[in-house]
C-alpha cells in the first residue's frame, strides 16, 4: 500500500484553525499560502516517493553494529542525503546559521510526513533539530560557530543522551560524570542507553548532547551539567580531526522503529574521558536539556499521529478491497467489501477521528509556539508561551496513545491478515507503542500536567481554554444545521465535564496532592477528548463556512462528519473521565490488596 501525504488536510487546517493567517497579515511570518502549499506539496511527495520504500527495507534488516560502527540499512544514507541535500533538515533553524525558520506550524506537519513515511527514519532529523534549537538557546557564540551551520545542513546530526540503566525517568539518578580541564573544556566519563542514532553511517559526524555530574555538584537534579561530546573532534579550521574517546557499545533489540539504530553508548572508556564543552552554565544542564526534551515531546507526539495516519490509510485501502460476507441490503449472490459492514465502519471512523483530533491539538500546540516567538507584544508572546507549555503534554500522551489504539485498529480491520507481518499493518502497531514511553511517559505528562502546568496564572489559563471549548460548542449549536447532529450538545458535555475536573484538581493540589497524582491520567484523557472535540468543532466549522460560500470539495462534508462522529462517539467518555479522575483516587490510592493480593 503506497503512502499518500494528506497535504490538502494539514493545509485546509493551517489556513483556518491557527494564527499563520495573522501572522501572515502582519508581516511577522514571510510566507504566502501558495507558498505553503508548494512547500507541503513538494514534502508529500518526497515522503511517499523516496522514504516510504524505506520503511519496510528498515523493518526487516535494520542497522548492524560491526567493528564498533554502525550500518544503517540499505538506501537509508542515500536517501537522508538527498533529504539533506533539498533542505528539509534546515527548515525550523534560524536563517543566520543557514536555516529557513519556516514557523512551528508548519514544520510539524512537515515532521508528520517524514514519520507517516517511516519513523524509524524521521526520529532522527527531530533529534539533530532539537540539538540545534539547543544550542541555538544556549550554547556559546563560540560553540554555535563551530557545530549549528553543520547541524543545520544535516552534514552532522545531533543525539540526546540522557538516561542510564539505574535512571529510566529519573534524571537525579544520573551517575555519568565531567571533570574540568584547564583550558575550559571537560572530560566525560559514563555510559548513556537507549540513544537514538548514537551511531549510525549517514552523516559525517555526531554531535551527542550528555548529561552528566561535575565533582562538586549539587545532588539531585540541580547538580546536572549539559556537554557537546563530538564523535569526532573537529579542527580550528572546522575540517574533521581524531576520534573522541566515545563509542557504542551495543544496538538495542526493540519491539518496533527497527530501522532506527538505538545505541546504548560509553564515554571515556581509554582512561583519558570524552571531551566535551559546556552548554550553558555548570549545573544548568538540565534547564538546557528541556529546551531539546520539550522540542522532541511535541515531535513524539507528532510521530504518533503521523502513525495512526499511516495505519488508517493502510486499513482504509484494505477495507475497498477485501470482501467477506454480505452486508444489509446486499445482493445475496455477491460477498460484500468489508467496509460496507456497519462494525468495519466503526472502527474506521475512529481511526479517522482520533487522528484528526490528535493532528489538531498537536498543530494548535506548534501554533502557540509560533504565537509565542513571533507576536510583538511581550504580554501575548509570556500567554502563548503558557498554553504552548500546558498544551504538550495533552498533544503527546493524547497522541501517542492514539497511535496505538489506531494502529491496532488497523490491524482488527484487517482480521487474520493484520496479525500477519507481510501486510505490514502489525508493524504500524508496534512502531507506535513505543511513544508513549520516549521523552517521559504518558503518565510523566499527566503529572506535569496537574501539578505544574494547570496551576499557571493561578488556573487562569486553563480556565480560558475551557472557555474558548466551550463558546466552539456553542456556535455548533447555533448553527441548528442537521448535519451537525448533536456535535454542540455532546462537547459541550464534555466541556463542562472538563471544567468540574479542573476545578478538582485545583483545590486538590495544595494540600491533597496525592488525589490529584491519582487522578492525572484520566484528567489528561478527559481533556484531550473536550480538546480534541473542540478543535475539530473548529474544522467543521471552517468547512461548513467554506459549503455556505459555495465551495462544492467534498473534503468539507467529510470534515463535519469526523467532528461529529468524535462528538457523539468518543467525546462522550468523558463523564466516565471526569469520574475516574476525581471520584477513583481511593481505590488507587487504597488498592494494595487488588495489586499484591489479600
Amino acid at each position: 500500500m503506497t503512502y499518500r501525504a494528506p497535504v490538502e488536510e494539514t493545509s485546509f487546517f493551517l489556513k483556518t484553525c491557527t494564527s499563520l493567517p495573522l501572522l501572515m497579515e502582519q508581516g511577522l511570518v514571510d510566507l504566502s499560502f501558495d507558498l505553503v502549499d508548494s512547500i507541503l506539496e513538494e514534502a508529500g511527495k518526497f515522503a511517499a516517493d523516496e522514504i516510504a520504500p524505506l520503511d519496510r527495507v528498515g523493518d526487516t534488516k535494520g542497522p548492524v553494529l560491526k567493528d564498533g560502527s554502525v550500518t544503517t540499512a540499505p538506501g537509508w544514507k542515500e536517501v537522508y542525503s538527498a533529504w539533506s541535500e533539498a533542505g528539509w533538515n534546515g527548515v525550523s533553524a534560524e536563517e543566520a546559521f543557514g536555516g529557513q525558520h519556516l514557523p512551528s506550524s508548519i514544520t510539524s506537519v512537515l515532521t508528520e510526513f517524514w514519520n507517516s513515511a517511516s519513523p524509524a527514519f524521521g526520529i532522527g532529523p527531530v533529534l539533530t533539530m532539537g540539538a540545534v534549537e539547543a544550542l541555538t538557546m544556549h550554547g556559546s557564540k563560540a560553540l554555535q560557530d563551530v557545530y549549528l551551520s553543520k547541524l543545520v545542513s544535516g552534514t552532522w546530526t545531533g543525539t540526546m543522551n540522557l538516561t542510564e540503566p539505574q535512571a529510566g525517568s529519573d534524571l537525579a539518578a544520573l551517575r555519568a560524570r565531567a571533570e574540568r580541564r584547564e583550558d575550559g573544556t571537560y572530560r566525560v566519563f559514563g555510559s548513556k542507553i537507549f540513544i537514538s542514532y548514537g551511531d549510525h553511517d549517514i552523516a559525517e559526524n555526531i554531535v551527542h548532547l550528555v548529561l552528566a555530574r561535575l565533582p562538586d555538584a549539587p545532588a539531585g537534579t540541580r547538580g546536572i551539567s549539559l556537554f557537546v561530546v563530538p564523535k569526532f573532534l573537529v579542527n580550528a579550521d572546522g575540517t574533521l580531526g581524531a576520534h573522541n574517546d566515545v563509542k557504542v557499545v551495543g544496538l538495542e533489540h526493540k519491539l518496533g522503529l527497527h530501522g532506527s539504530p538505538t545505541c546504548t553508548m560509553s564515554y571515556g572508556d581509554s582512561g583519558e574521558g570524552a571531551v566535551g564543552y559546556l552548554v550553558g552554565e555548570e549545573n544548568r544542564g538540565l534547564a538546557c536539556m528541556f529546551t531539546m526534551m520539550n522540542n522532541a515531546r511535541l515531535a513524539v507526539a507528532i510521530q504518533g499521529v503521523a502513525v495512526a495516519e499511516r495505519a488508517t490509510q493502510r486499513a482504509l485501502a484494505f477495507a475497498k478491497e477485501r470482501r467477506q460476507g454480505r452486508a444489509p441490503g446486499a445482493p445475496a449472490s455477491e460477498m460484500s467489501p468489508i467496509i460496507a459492514h456497519p462494525d468495519v465502519r466503526r472502527m474506521l471512523l475512529t481511526m479517522r477521528a482520533e487522528t484528526e483530533a490528535a493532528r489538531a491539538l498537536c498543530l494548535r500546540t506548534a501554533d502557540a509556539l509560533d504565537r509565542a516567538r513571533r507576536l510583538p507584544d511581550p504580554a501575548e508572546r509570556a500567554a502563548a508561551l503558557d498554553e504552548a507549555s500546558l498544551l504538550t503534554p495533552i498533544a503527546k500522551a493524547f497522541a501517542t496513545d492514539a497511535g496505538i489504539k489506531v494502529s491496532s485498529l488497523g490491524i482488527q480491520v484487517h482480521g487474520g491478515m493484520g496479525y500477519i507481518e507481510e501486510t505490514g499493518a502489525a508493524q504500524h502497531f508496534r512502531d507506535a507503542r513505543i511513544f508513549a514511553i520516549y521523552e517521559g511517559t504518558n503518565g510523566i505528562q499527566a503529572i506535569d500536567l496537574v501539578t505544574r502546568k494547570l496551576p499557571v496564572r493561578e488556573g487562569s489559563l486553563v480556565d480560558g481554554l475551557i472557555a474558548d471549548y466551550r463558546e466552539d460548542a456553542a456556535r455548533i449549536s447555533a448553527l441548528n444545521a442537521p448535519e451537525f447532529g448533536h456535535t454542540g450538545e455532546r462537547l459541550a458535555e464534555a466541556v463542562d465535564a472538563l471544567a468540574r475536573a479542573t476545578r478538582r484538581m485545583l483545590d486538590w493540589m495544595p494540600d491533597e496532592p496525592v488525589k490529584a497524582l491519582a487522578g492525572a491520567t484520566p484528567y489528561l484523557a478527559l481533556f484531550a477528548r473536550a480538546a480534541g472535540g473542540a478543535y475539530l468543532a473548529r474544522v467543521a466549522l471552517a468547512a461548513h463556512g467554506a459549503q455556505a460560500a459555495g465551495e462544492s470539495d467534498p473534503r468539507h462534508a467529510a470534515r463535519i462528519a469526523t467532528a461529529r462522529f468524535f462528538a457523539e462517539n468518543l467525546a462522550v467518555e468523558a463523564s466516565g473521565l471526569e469520574l475516574s479522575a476525581t471520584q477513583g483516587e481511593g481505590t488507587v490510592l487504597e488498592g494494595e490488596a487488588a495489586i499484591l493480593g489479600a
